[in-house]
């Protein structure tokens, strides 16, 4: 606030109200793991909403919202990259029996590893190219 951040205050003030309304929800204080997926939410929303901005021609509310997002994601930890997504997938799906080799079931051994530090999206495309080279071999 001293340092005149007004987008940086508005953005954490949300954040906040996120927070807020958890504990509303829980009728407790949220768990650290809470907080977090409450940011991730809060990211997430972010980011779905650059793209219908953008879609929609909006570049102004787009760059705002995209400002947003990188200030609540300081607050998350680190995402694993592309690669150390890969080295995770390809061990899960080593482990699993040959005839449960399906999207859905690799998601569900890889996903509790992954959760908090990797995009869905990004996973679940991993996953598909992984088995996808697998029934090609």
């Amino acid at each position: 606030m001293k340092a005149r951040e007004q987008l940086r205050v508005d953005t954490l003030r949300s954040a906040l109200t996120g927070f807020t309304y958890k504990r509303g929800e829980t009728g407790r204080e949220p768990t650290d793991d809470e907080e977090l997926d409450v940011l991730r939410r809060l990211v997430k929303q972010r980011g779905d909403s650059i793209e219908e901005f953008t879609k929609a021609g909006r570049v102004e509310l787009a760059e705002k919202e995209r400002a947003e997002r990188d200030v609540l994601s300081k607050y998350l930890p680190q995402q694993k990259s592309e690669e150390e997504i890969r080295a995770v997938v390809m061990a899960a799906i080593a482990a699993l029996p040959e005839g449960a080799r399906n999207q859905g079931s690799a998601m569900k051994a890889i996903m509790p590893q992954l959760r908090g530090l990797a995009d869905g999206k990004l996973v679940a495309k991993v996953v598909q190219e992984a088995l996808a080279a697998g029934k090609s071999k």
